[in-house]
């Protein structure tokens, strides 16, 4: 799916952005029969609704949008993107100040309302078209919503076709368009490369495990990308409910998060060596599955007590995880379907993070906060450090108790980390459980915009 502006034409109607406070001015200074005709409609500018004005043939001669109260901006993202619904086919251009955060947030939400996942079905898209808002930079918008759009495409594509082989294959598709190069261990290789952990999680399923590692730049700092792929997770023989399983094709949202990041870095064409590791697998049931109480060895050489075969998320990175950190990097990013603790403790709109790096951490948080992309920062809380300790082995993939579910799988992840000077964890949920403007029901990425926003000021870019 194509997610771009129109081109800009004479005939483009002027779509006017309101608050409630700038109606009556804008009342006053309309002409007479416009005026009567918002007056006579309501129009009170509320967060969404329009109004479109009659011209003096009938035809639509332009529209006004509502922004809402400005004290209750921070209930709702991408407002206007509402409007295209609402607004009748043809090409539109927007009119009048926003601030540059505010002209960024209208562009893109507009661009996001087009998507829809058709691959099964088609499906209708607003008629309304935008010519690109002067101001905004129309290109990196435009990028931005593409890496957006496959990260959807995958989470929403289901496992029957988005398993491990074909998730490799939309990574090398995306490395041919870009020029990147892409190298994958499959299978019982895993075992001679010393991927140990992802050879154990994906060996039960006819679909090979793998590895995908895709890297593209030749100068700059390194930026290092690591993403879960576990395609669909069963829970293993700790078998998930029924209840529980029937979102598990987006077990692979941090994947998908990753490879849209990806895309968006490379649209973009930042100044940085690239790199993005996948481990992908699909957690299955079978003669082969991995047990409770078995005790695995992993690259870094930690041992790993398996007290629940559905903690298995955090095994393929902690291989992942070590292979990036075996090599300079500038950043190291993982991003996971993890815990549903993260989801307990912030639902599903907001991305937690972790990080160890106070200045990034303020940095991701400003930077989340102009993107309109939520992320909060959980804590390494370092005195649960013995909670996922088990004493016959080095670490518990599931400690006992349900306390902190979200913290001891980051502080899991971050013994694998060990060496990589600024390391960052996202623990995503990659799921629109209700539409809201810009963002249907169904997968969505979750922090990459935040982190892209980022990029600059943490690599002194």
């Amino acid at each position: 799916m194509t997610l771009t502006f129109a081109e800009p034409t004479a005939d483009a109607l002027p779509l006017t952005p309101l608050r409630p406070a700038d109606v009556e001015g804008w009342i006053a200074s309309a002409p007479r029969a416009q005026a009567a005709w918002v007056t006579a409609a309501g129009f009170a500018a509320g967060p969404g609704a329009v109004c479109v004005l009659p011209g003096e043939d009938g035809a639509p001669a332009g529209a006004l949008v509502g922004l809402g109260d400005p004290a209750r901006a921070g209930r709702e993202r991408f407002v206007l993107a509402r409007a295209r619904a609402a607004l009748p086919a043809g090409t539109w251009r927007l009119e009048g100040t926003l601030e540059p955060e505010a002209l960024d947030e209208a562009a893109l939400g507009w661009l996001l309302e087009g998507y829809r996942f058709d691959r099964y079905a088609s499906q209708s898209v607003p008629p309304a078209q935008l010519v690109a808002p002067e101001g905004c930079d129309a290109a990196r918008i435009e990028a931005i919503a593409a890496g957006e759009a496959l990260s959807r495409d995958l989470i929403n594509t289901p496992a029957e076709d988005m398993g491990p082989d074909q998730l490799e294959a939309a990574a090398r598709d995306l490395a041919s368009d870009f020029g990147a190069g892409v190298r994958v261990t499959a299978g019982d290789d895993l075992l001679a490369q010393n991927l140990p952990l992802i050879h154990t999680v994906g060996r039960a399923s006819p679909r090979s495990p793998r590895l995908i590692d895709m890297e593209w730049g030749q100068s700059g700092p390194r930026v290092t990308l690591v993403g879960k792929g576990v395609c669909f997770d069963t829970g293993g023989l700790n078998l998930k409910p029924g209840s529980s399983m029937g979102l598990m094709k987006k077990d692979m949202g941090g994947a998908a998060a990753v490879l849209g990041l990806a895309r968006m870095i490379m649209a973009l064409k930042l100044p940085v060596r690239l790199r993005v590791l996948v481990p992908a697998v699909e957690n299955s049931v079978s003669g082969a599955s991995f047990r409770p109480g078995d005790i695995l060895t992993s690259r870094k050489g930690l041992t790993v007590e398996i007290n629940n075969t559905d903690a298995e998320g955090r095994l393929v990175l902690a291989d992942a995880l070590a292979l990036a950190a075996e090599e300079d990097t500038d950043l190291l990013v993982s991003m996971a379907t993890l815990t549903g603790a993260a989801r307990v403790a912030v639902g599903p709109d907001i991305a937690p993070f972790y990080t160890d790096d106070d200045a990034f951490a303020a940095l991701l948080a400003e930077s989340a906060g102009a993107v309109r992309d939520p992320v909060w920062r959980m804590p390494f809380w370092e005195p649960y450090e013995t909670m996922i300790e088990p004493g016959i082995a080095d670490l518990d993939n599931a400690p006992k108790g349900g306390f902190a579910g979200s913290i001891t799988a980051a502080l899991f992840l971050r013994r694998f980390a060990e060496g990589a000077p600024r390391y960052a964890h996202f623990d995503i949920y990659g799921w629109q459980p209700t539409a809201a403007p810009a963002r249907p029901k169904g997968g969505v990425a979750q922090g990459a915009r935040a982190i892209l926003q980022a990029l600059p000021g943490a690599l002194g870019l």
